[in-house]
């Protein structure tokens, strides 16, 4: 990528993305738009649900998604509130798809219902302005002394894509703000953080342009879920990548006069790891692809859009743009030409200056570790030099106990719910909830969500007797027909989406599918979260073993190890349990949440550790390249202090982008940020400052096995000891070697 970093390219180059920002920022702005929100566009194709809404489409009507409008009166309905809810099932008939039904009156004569059929429209903005306009008129329409309310399947998808819509905008403002926040204390400067912030905010524009277009004509799902992750996912990763660049091209311009060739120096020492880091997010992120869901499906191909984009971004325009302004960029810490970094490579200065601060650092700081050199601590040491010599004392108890601390908080996984009801998604009152609240008055609550059963029409006496008879269901009604088949309605006695109307689905569609030549089908609201929550286990199953092996098959291959990939794994596996343990303890105690999402396994799996990685990644990589030069003791210690700012820099802002998920007032996406938020901060400040470089310590040079590393002798620059009472003898450095 040398070629973006000379003077006429990089004007090229900055002209181009300046461009792609202004064309793709309108297409960013309908993203929410293509969104669907129903849980029934998520579900695989050989679901139950799924094939009863293709069989639906035989019969009027049959695409029609259910806006169920309820009225009460705790003391009774009037016979004026009857007529005016007629009247209000007429001012509503313009928006219907076929025929509205009622109004029933509830048996206590508290409430009453009027289900009016919408049709599904693929602009979910103009299908919840038509639900608004609904709740308008029978708001304006209802007798003083009652309430109304719209509820269904069509209220809860207008109250769901209206939360998205509402805070799409504050997500950027929040996500850019603590951004631009902590660049802003990382650099101290009033002008270097605004050349990574504007870099990551057209690399966010340009994602959510381009994934726009995919799912307006190629079919990709996206929902508000993916567009609100996609968003913080691209602000986290770019600027940790911009973090990383940075911190690597300060470093080479105390070496390098010209800003062009310290950058191509910085971009090729640390572009490897920069590249792995969101190579390994990519291919985590497409193994979604082989999930059932198509939620799963579609979150994917989003989160590896995104991830590709703010690489190439951040790979292209930021170098650029760095290189054009120059250190002046940096003021008022400018970096100067033969200036030390903050961690000092003290073999690349005269033996003299070698000496005398090998001899102020001679005396030994625990027994059996007599040999510290100077590679082992910063010329002004900081905390990270701290860190690392206190590890070094007894690095086997301390990953011990730090291993012990994680275990502790995987036991929190015994209070994970994943039971959350689609009702209970949102952390706010909206009107869709309260109107199953308002039926439950009068109604069985399963009259919010009916449940839907097609048979073939020889067959349908002998199904509507079965059910009948099925413990659960309140009352049916034959609704249609259409060719040979017959539809039913089904109210069930549960709330739903509760484990009660689940058992009930699967009881139905036990006795029905007993049924000989019935061709029974039975799908509906209850019935599709019921396909989704087992996809989601499905899924679950597949896609995590796969994810396993192929970020483990990229680690081997890119630290050329066997073991050293092992244990990082398993470092990452533990502090995955470890945050989701101690998520699902703050999810009941300090949320109050009713339960967890069913996907949210999933994706913080996803998400924990393909990002938990990259930190292992940018640390283990910097300990290769100095345990070649050095040494495996001094190597370890000495990549802790040169990355150990940087690397906790970029997990802090990792998890501040993704903590802006919890503006959303929907509980499922607060689960997902404050899990991965957590998730990162723990692997960032626990496991790789403390668990892995006490892991890399004790096991010593065979964590290299096979490659040539694990049996070579310690060698490089390091010298001896100091004798007691005698100055320390400097030998020739040797150059350094082939970094990544």
């Amino acid at each position: 990528m040398s070629w973006v970093i000379g003077r006429r390219s990089a004007w090229v180059i900055i002209a181009f993305w300046l461009a792609v920002g202004a064309a793709a920022s309108p297409l960013a702005f309908r993203l929410a738009d293509a969104q669907k929100n129903d849980a029934s566009a998520f579900l695989p194709a050989d679901a139950e649900s799924t094939r009863l809404l293709a069989a639906q489409h035989h019969f009027p009507g049959g695409e029609a998604v259910p806006a169920i409008v309820v009225m009460t009166r705790p003391a009774g309905l009037t016979p004026a509130d009857r007529s005016a809810a007629a009247a209000i099932g007429g001012a509503l008939r313009p928006f219907a798809s076929g025929p509205v039904l009622g109004p029933i009156i509830s048996p206590n004569g508290r409430a009453l219902i009027l289900t009016v059929p919408l049709a599904q429209l693929d602009d979910a903005a103009q299908f919840t302005d038509n639900v608004r306009e609904m709740r308008r008129i029978a708001a304006r329409r209802s007798p003083a002394g009652t309430e109304i309310a719209i509820t269904g399947p069509a209220g809860l998808i207008a109250d769901a894509f209206q939360t998205f819509r509402t805070i799409e905008s504050w997500l950027l403002i929040v996500t850019a703000g603590i951004v631009a926040a902590i660049l802003l204390v990382v650099y101290r400067s009033p002008l270097l953080w605004l050349v990574p912030l504007v870099s990551v905010g057209i690399a966010d524009q340009t994602a959510a342009g381009i994934i726009s277009l995919l799912a307006r004509h190629s079919g990709l799902t996206v929902n508000g879920q993916s567009a609100g992750i996609l968003r913080v996912l691209v602000f986290g990763a770019g600027t940790d990548y911009a973090l990383l660049l940075i911190a690597r091209y300060r470093e080479e311009l105390t070496r390098h006069r010209d800003p062009a060739h310290a950058m191509r120096e910085a971009m090729r020492r640390a572009g490897p790891a920069i590249l792995a880091s969101a190579g390994t997010v990519v291919i985590g992120m497409l193994c979604l692809l082989i999930g059932e869901l198509a939620s799963d499906r579609g979150l994917g191909p989003v989160g590896a859009i995104g991830i590709v984009t703010a690489l190439v971004t951040m790979t292209t325009l930021l170098p650029a743009a760095m290189v054009l302004c120059g250190r002046r960029l940096f003021w008022p810490l400018v970096p100067r030409f033969g200036e030390h970094p903050p961690v000092t490579d003290t073999a690349l200065r005269g033996p003299a200056a070698r000496t005398a601060h090998l001899n102020a650092l001679a005396a030994p700081t625990a027994p059996g570790h007599e040999d510290l050199t100077e590679f082992d601590l910063a010329e002004e040491p900081g905390r990270w030099v701290r860190i690392g010599a206190a590890i070094d004392r007894r690095p086997r108890a301390v990953w011990v106990g730090t291993s012990l601390v994680l275990g502790a908080l995987v036991v929190g996984l015994l209070t994970m719910d994943t039971s959350l009801r689609q009702d209970q998604g949102f952390r706010h009152r909206v009107e869709s909830v309260r109107g199953i609240e308002l039926i439950s008055a009068g109604f069985p609550p399963g009259v919010a969500a009916p449940t839907y059963i097609v048979a073939s029409e020889r067959a349908a006496a002998q199904v509507g007797v079965a059910i009948r008879a099925t413990p659960g269901v309140a009352g049916t009604a034959e609704i249609g027909r259409a060719g040979n088949q017959v539809q039913f309605l089904v109210a069930l006695r549960d709330q739903p989406d509760s484990q009660r109307s689940f058992d009930t689905v699967r009881e139905l569609r036990s006795r029905l599918h007993r049924i000989p030549a019935a061709g029974t089908l039975v799908g509906g609201n209850t019935a599709v979260n019921l396909d989704v929550r087992q996809s989601a286990v499905r899924d679950r199953k597949m896609i995590i073993p796969l994810v396993l092996a192929v970020v483990l098959v990229v680690l081997m291959f890119l630290l050329r190890s066997i073991v050293a990939p092992l244990m990082l794994m398993t470092t990452v596996v533990l502090s995955y349990l470890a945050a989701l343990g101690a998520s699902a303890v703050a999810y009941r105690w300090i949320f109050n949440f009713p339960g967890a999402d069913p996907s949210l396994p999933l994706l913080a799996f996803i998400f924990l550790v393909a990002l938990g990685v990259d930190y292992n990644i940018f640390l283990m990589t910097r300990v290769r390249e100095e345990v070649e030069r050095i040494g495996p003791r001094p190597g370890v210690l000495h990549a802790l202090a040169v990355t150990g700012g940087v690397i906790t820099s970029a997990g802090v802002v990792l998890a501040a982008t993704f903590s802006a998920l919890v503006i959303f007032p929907l509980v499922q996406l607060t689960e997902v940020g404050f899990v991965v938020a957590f998730g990162v901060l723990l692997d960032t400040l626990v496991v790789r400052s403390i668990l892995v470089p006490a892991l890399t310590l004790d096991i010593g040079r065979r964590i290299w096995w096979p490659s040539r590393l694990a049996r070579a002798n310690d060698t490089g620059s390091t010298p001896p000891a100091a004798a007691p009472g005698g100055p320390i003898s400097t030998p020739r450095p040797r150059p350094p070697r082939h970094r990544v």
